[in-house]
């Protein structure tokens, strides 16, 4: 387990700064860049591996899929330890990140976060899954129950006993 705590979900995320490949061309990035967009951090231990590059294929193929959603996609493999800290994923004996998912509204809020341990990936489709679920509750304030998927029933917590009468 990392030393260094977890963020708190409903607070800001921490923000921080590094350099990406966007497009093929290097470019300076910091969280503050996406406010307004909402942003999936995710962090993979290391490049050039077993797992981590399926994650980053995977991902990769699924760019699409969320720009659909109005979702943008950071991968960070961080090097200076600095981001993963903050976001309580570094394993500092092993010098890298857990697999560490984090949804980020446009506000800047921390909305969820899934972290895996190393030997195990994470799924794209659930990952989407959660960005969409978030969306939905925002956009119509009802909630998502467990497993909902887009075009599903969700609950009107006022009048929660029309979800729980269909079931």
């Amino acid at each position: 387990m990392s030393a260094y705590p977890l963020p708190q979900i409903q607070k800001p995320a921490p923000d921080f700064a590094g350099t990406a490949v966007k497009e093929g061309s290097f470019e300076e990035i910091k969280l503050a860049d996406y406010k307004g967009k909402w942003t999936v951090l995710f962090f993979y231990p290391m490049d050039f591996t077993f797992v981590c590059p399926t994650e980053i294929l995977a991902f990769n193929k699924a760019l699409d899929q969320f720009s659909a959603i109005g979702a943008e996609l950071i991968g960070l493999a961080d090097r200076n330890h600095a981001a993963a800290k903050a976001y309580g994923v570094l394993l500092p004996e092993e010098g890298v990140a857990l697999r560490g998912t984090f949804f980020i509204d446009p506000t800047g809020t921390l909305r969820a976060m899934h972290v895996h341990d190393l030997p195990v990936g994470r799924s794209v489709e659930e990952t989407i899954r959660v960005v969409k679920a978030f969306q939905f509750t925002d956009e119509h304030g009802e909630v998502c129950p467990a497993g909902w998927e887009e075009g599903k029933d969700t609950i009107d917590t006022a009048n929660k006993e029309v979800y729980f009468s269909k079931q």
